[in-house]
């Protein structure tokens, strides 16, 4: 196979509980591990506006693939759990998915956006900073949190093993980039890390963030939390356009060194997988290549 065959940028991949989902530019394909040892695989063609003009449009594009592409992941980071079981009391579908989504946006956007700025905001207040000098406090925060919280979970052996996936995915798809066979055996000696990672992008949003706060300046506590919040889309578009540029341009020693924060926050959220959880990701990303592939139908 060859990688000019796709345009890679657009490529990824998402862990699952026991699962990998691979993204290509038409199609998605997700591979379980059942309890029971079998391997389930399921596909979907994605939606027009991964083939629309808006793909295109640099900023515009970043908010609707990545609104699309948490839609996606959600769904299916859902199916996995599911798969887990076989007692249909216990899986989570309906009114009980949707709010367990929405209360887990909620408390993200509470403890790494709204607490590190109420947190800055009262320092400012009681050691009578200047805005610059909360906006960093706040910037520094916001990345404590964020890094005590992926180690944190990363100790609890169900992550452990999420992370087992995603590092799976990592390997399968620089295996792919790298024109080397999709076996266990060649995929595994393939880095742990991307450029394109959803890790990386979170670092991104934590640092952007502070360079846009800092643009604010002093406000009310009303105007610092409604701006935390609606700000959020905006500087996600910056970051996805921050790490395409940058996995654009990685023949270059300077964006090497720029990309390098992301693939470093990595090491927490990517463990060395197995060969029956590199099998798992290679079957996914093959279903979705063949798909790819597959001649349009009229």
């Amino acid at each position: 196979m060859k990688t000019n065959d796709l345009k890679m940028p657009t490529y990824g991949g998402q862990a699952l509980i026991e699962g990998v989902l691979m993204r290509g530019n038409k199609y998605l394909a997700a591979a379980f591990r059942k309890p029971d040892g079998e391997i389930v695989i399921q596909t979907e063609q994605l939606g027009k506006i991964y083939q629309s003009k808006i793909k295109k449009i640099p900023f515009l594009r970043g908010l609707v693939i990545l609104w699309d592409a948490l839609g996606l992941g959600s769904k299916y980071l859902t199916i996995s759990a599911n798969h887990q079981t076989e007692d249909e009391n216990e899986k989570i579908e309906g009114p009980a998915l949707y709010m367990t989504l929405i209360l887990s946006f909620a408390v993200a956007i509470l403890l790494f956006f709204l607490g590190p700025a109420l947190i800055g905001k009262g320092l400012e207040r009681w050691l009578g900073f200047n805005s610059i000098v909360q906006n960093l406090i706040e910037g520094v925060v916001r990345l404590i949190f964020v890094i005590t919280y992926i180690w944190g979970i990363g100790k609890m052996p169900d992550i452990a093993r999420v992370f087992s996936y995603h590092g799976a995915e990592h390997k399968t798809i620089n295996a792919f980039e790298s024109n080397a066979p999709l076996t266990p055996y060649e995929v595994k000696n393939f880095s742990l890390q991307h450029p394109r990672c959803g890790t990386a992008f979170i670092l991104y949003v934590v640092l952007i963030s502070i360079i846009i706060f800092t643009f604010i300046g002093q406000t009310s506590w009303l105007i610092l939390i409604i701006s935390r919040i609606i700000l959020i889309p905006f500087i996600a578009m910056l970051a996805y356009e921050y790490i395409r540029w940058t996995a654009d341009r990685l023949d270059n020693p300077i964006v090497q060194l720029m990309a390098k924060p992301g693939l470093w926050l990595q090491k927490l959220t990517t463990r060395e997988p197995d060969e029956s959880i590199l099998e798992i990701s290679i079957a996914a990303f093959n279903a979705m290549y063949e798909l790819e592939k597959a001649p349009a139908s009229d």
